[in-house]
């Protein structure tokens, strides 16, 4: 039997009247799946309306059949939809769970009450099937259009289109990269290692990302090259992008353009906020009234939740006091540019303001303070229960007016326009200055509280207040001592960089080096730490020219304020050592590495896990150097320490294991290095889970041991996974993936596959010089085994 055929019987049998027989199977037709009513309704000649209330009447009757249809709000449509597809396929009584679909969508007004957009709404569907990327601009540049409002309904009656989820993302809140990572982690359990870039993070969530159609909504963005271009999936049809912004982009992105409100619209959201008894009283004053906001969606939502806290305000009476707000508004407007709105947004926002309470427009004004993102706010801190109630009553009357935006629990956000308007009204205040120095002095103390090393419940917390740090950082830094603010913008820094953001921090390492020296003076503790904070930065990055004269400055500058005899000045000597070693520069490396073992045991005691750090790092140091017998009793002192002071199942103790193993394979000792390797992977994968770079690099180092033994063919499934791993995680052009390849590369030769391994050798080759540079001492390792590869006469 064809669908449309059963369609018809269903409808016989639930004895469904003509009309409600028209209705239902147009709306089931599988080619009207994303079809929306106005355009049905067009099709059968009949409103809307008419064509809502049949199938509101359909829904009714097919629940005596099928009770999950008897729900309230929407949903309705997808469950008929499942339950008659259901029984199609023979399964008459089997009722499928609609599967999860993953979303992160802001709350929004109910379908029934989003009116005056359905063009748009069925519009910006149909760009989104024949492009990846669509835009929602706003025409002129107006704020209060109904931008985001768009973009959310959007998504909310769409959401079974993507069964790969939705995930929003505030351009204005912290970094996009970074709020897509937490999307994945919490929504897929995705989580991407923290030694990673974030470039190399992102590729492996979308590369594991849930199946299906996906969509990415972009809001109020303002500069597509730095908040969204970064951030794009791969280019895969599945992949949908939506922005919201009241810029112009480029005319090569698709752009649905968004203005105010056609007339009819205007009241027809009036209408949905206002009892319609009361417009029909004076339809031709409810026009005006909407005229005069210039059909403006912010300015009517604002206006009408205001009628509805004031049932026996007449019509006549609103728009007088409406016009008075304009002249005020006006007046403000010519002495200070900034605070000029949109038509009409202005005198309604101030109209709602004069019905809060004192407690309710002081708590306007603190929540403007927050950055323009999510505001995480609780008043469950507060002990009185009286003092608790009267704040909760103040939240309660902000979202009455749509003044503020509830989000989730805890979670609120306020419209860019309101924002500024509370702002001005904090500005007037008498104690402006003492909510200012308040509010910066409780950011203050969040970025006191994150650590350096980051663990994931760390990063959880501290995520939603981080747009806040940098309001203060850059807002508000008048408000805070020249030492605090130096310690807030490190604790931005300690953020990002503790997980591996190198990029994201390295603007704010860079404004605490500057701040620090301009307020403090140049002679500061705090200097030398910001100073050897962005060499850090550098060195792990790579940048080795420019971590040198800082860590050199930072080390002489900490010996002239703490002393020779300091922990920090061994740190500082530890981390200079670090970068000579990477440089090739062992001699120095060494020194430097010895000086800061002797002062971390005079000044920690023999028994520190710094001690241990320094152990290993001199132990590779020594091995590098081909000084196996001196390296050896150090990775076995730092093995023990490491195994009484931090337990065995500790990350630093399976990387003590590898560098012994590897000590072990380099002096042939390979009876002892391969238990000593496989203990090693073992812990990885333990701690780590299978599918990590650390991982990879076990991989790797067990293979070589079973290329050296000749036991090529265990050998060669370890490399290729090694490979694959560390391929999938930092991409094909890393140093990592060329020393693997490297490693193949001498195993084909071995077992006489010469082309295979000469193409081996050309890839490693090119990627160290493009990566590490010609003269780096692993460049040279791959080019020697190159040419002894080409020497050979059998090849």
């Amino acid at each position: 039997m064809e669908w449309a055929d059963f369609l018809a019987d269903e409808a016989t049998t639930h004895k469904l009247s003509s009309a409600l027989r028209e209705a239902f199977v147009e709306r089931l037709k599988f080619e009207n799946l994303e079809k929306s009513e106005l355009n049905l309704a067009t099709k059968l000649g009949i409103s809307e309306d008419t064509f809502t209330k049949r199938m509101n009447a359909v829904y009714k009757n097919f629940a005596k059949s099928y009770p999950e249809l008897d729900i309230k709000g929407r949903g309705k449509l997808e469950k008929l939809r499942a339950c008659l597809t259901a029984k199609y396929s023979g399964g008459q009584d089997v009722h499928p769970t609609v599967k999860e679909i993953h979303q992160n969508i802001p709350p929004t007004v109910p379908f029934e009450k989003f009116v005056g957009r359905e063009t748009e709404l069925e519009e910006l569907h149909q760009k989104l099937q024949t492009s990846r990327q669509v835009a929602i601009v706003a025409v002129a540049g107006m704020g209060g259009i109904g931008k985001t409002e768009l973009a959310t309904q959007y998504a909310k009656q769409h959401l079974q289109n993507y069964q790969g989820g939705v995930c929003w993302l505030s351009a204005q809140g912290i970094d996009v990269g970074i709020q897509i990572l937490r999307f994945a982690e919490l929504k897929f359990k995705l989580i991407a290692p923290d030694d990673w870039e974030l470039a190399d993070r992102l590729r492996y969530c979308w590369q594991n990302w849930e199946k299906g159609e996906v969509l990415l909504i972009f809001d109020d963005v303002t500069d597509y090259k730095k908040q969204v271009q970064p951030y794009l999936p791969p280019e895969s049809p599945r992949f949908k992008v939506l922005l919201t912004t009241r810029l112009g982009f480029d005319r090569t992105l698709p752009q649905l353009p968004l203005g105010v409100l056609k007339p009819l619209a205007a009241m027809k959201l009036l209408k949905s906020l206002v009892d319609r008894e009361r417009l029909k009283s004076e339809p031709w004053l409810a026009r005006k009234i909407c005229k005069f906001l210039g059909y403006l969606p912010l300015a009517l939502e604002l206006v009408g939740r205001y009628l509805d806290t004031m049932p026996d305000l007449s019509l006549e009476k609103l728009l007088k006091r409406l016009e008075k707000k304009r002249l005020e508004h006006e007046a403000i407007a010519k002495a200070n540019p900034l605070m000029r709105y949109e038509y009409g947004v202005g005198e309604a926002i101030a109209l709602s303001w004069e019905q809060l309470d004192e407690k309710a427009q002081g708590l306007g004004c603190w929540l403007s303070l927050y950055a323009l993102a999510n505001i995480p706010f609780s008043v469950e801190w507060i002990q009185d229960d009286d003092e608790q109630e009267l704040w909760e009553k103040a939240i309660a009357k902000l979202r009455k007016l749509h003044l503020i935006e509830w989000q989730s629990q805890g979670i609120y956000r306020l419209h860019p326009l309101i924002r500024k308007f509370f702002q001005m009204k904090l500005d007037e205040s008498s104690n402006a200055e003492k909510l200012k120095t308040i509010f910066a002095a409780l950011m203050l103390e969040v970025a006191k509280d994150i650590p350096p090393q980051l663990n994931r419940e760390d990063i959880l917390n501290f995520t939603p207040f981080i747009p806040h740090l940098g309001e203060v950082g850059t807002h508000l830094s008048q408000y805070l001592s020249d030492e605090d603010l130096v310690g807030l913008l490190r604790g931005l820094g300690w953020f990002y960089y503790g997980q591996g953001l190198y990029q994201q921090a390295e603007p704010w390492y860079k404004l605490c080096k500057d701040i620090a020296k301009n307020r403090l003076g140049l002679e500061h503790p705090y200097v030398a730490a910001s100073l050897n904070n962005l060499a850090e930065l550098y060195r792990y990055t790579g940048r080795y020219d420019e971590a040198e004269p800082l860590y050199q400055q930072a080390l002489e500058l900490t010996k002239r304020l703490l002393g020779d005899d300091h922990p920090n000045v061994a740190t500082s000597l530890n981390n200079l050592a670090l970068l000579y070693e990477s440089t090739g520069r062992y001699s120095e490396a060494e020194a430097l590495s010895q000086q800061a073992l002797e002062l971390y045991k005079r000044l920690l005691g023999d028994n520190h896990p710094d001690v241990a750090t320094s152990l290993n790092n001199l132990a590779l140091l020594y091995e590098s150097t081909g000084r196996y017998s001196e390296a050896e009793p150090l990775y076995q002192q730092a093995l023990e320490l490491y195994k009484r002071l931090l337990g065995d199942n500790h990350l630093l103790v399976a990387n003590t294991l590898d560098n012994i193993a590897g000590l072990y394979k380099s002096t042939e000792r390979y009876g002892e290095a391969e238990p000593m390797y496989q203990q090693a992977l073992e812990l990885k994968k333990r701690l780590l889970g299978d599918n990590h770079p650390d991982v990879a690099t076990s991989l790797n180092n067990l293979a070589q041991l079973y290329n050296s033994t000749k036991r090529y063919n265990e050998a060669e499934p370890l490399y290729q996974q090694a490979l694959k791993l560390k391929k999938r995680f930092v991409g094909d052009n890393h140093p990592d993936v060329a020393a693997i390849l490297n490693n193949l590369a001498v195993l084909y030769s071995s077992t006489g596959r010469y082309g295979k391994a000469k193409a081996m050798y050309e890839q490693a080759l090119a990627i160290c010089e493009q990566t590490l540079g010609i003269g780096h001492p692993n460049t040279m390792g791959v080019r020697g085994n190159y040419a002894r590869f080409l020497r050979k006469p059998y090849r």
